[in-house]
């Protein structure tokens, strides 16, 4: 049963709903204006696609792509740009910031430290830094030292860039043979490192 009211039946098939159910049914309604700008736009899209279509079938017929005054791209682009593009394509960010921390070294770890302890190398997948120090005593130095140079490291890089420095002292003397050597001696080379 449904009532009458004097614009006409609330059950009429014209009249909204009403409720929570209307809400969520009810798309949203453009104006005229609103209208006119999403039919331009869908316009300018269909005329730049066919215009694209056009000019690549024109220069086809020429023989290949040329040069033209738009960018485009087949412009040259700078050399930090490119060098960047490509660092990212490869997945190089994180080792080419490691390898800057090589040139900065001086500057992150201090000059003392530095004169005598130089980094060697980087390992990405343990993110393990090797670092060679020319005495056992720079690498005792560092080795305690080496809590707050991860962490200033990782300050630089990012965090968890460096997990751990691995700290290698001098290399002994070359292992020379000769009529004085016993056979399966080590040598001197226990007393260094």
């Amino acid at each position: 049963m449904t009532e009458n009211t004097p614009g006409g039946s609330a059950a009429s098939e014209g009249a909204p709903e009403k409720g929570p159910e209307a809400a969520s049914k009810k798309t949203p309604e453009h104006s005229g204006v609103d209208l006119a700008r999403v039919a331009l736009r869908a316009a300018k899209e269909q005329a730049r696609a066919r215009g694209d279509a056009a000019q690549q079938k024109k220069q086809a017929r020429r023989g290949g792509l040329r040069s033209g005054a738009r960018a485009d791209g087949r412009d040259p682009m700078a050399l930090g740009a490119a060098i960047n593009r490509l660092l990212t394509e490869r997945g190089w960010e994180t080792p080419a910031a490691v390898g800057g921390v090589m040139g900065r070294w001086p500057q992150i770890v201090g000059e003392d430290l530095a004169k005598h302890c130089v980094p060697q190398k980087y390992d990405e997948d343990e993110r393990v830094l090797t670092v060679q120090c020319d005495s056992t005593a720079w690498a005792t130095q560092l080795r305690l030292l080496a809590p707050q140079v991860v962490a200033r490291l990782n300050q630089d890089l990012g965090h968890g860039t460096v997990r751990l420095i691995k700290v290698q002292g001098p290399h002994g003397p070359a292992r020379r043979f000769g009529p004085l050597r016993a056979p399966g001696s080590t040598g001197p080379g226990d007393t260094y490192g």
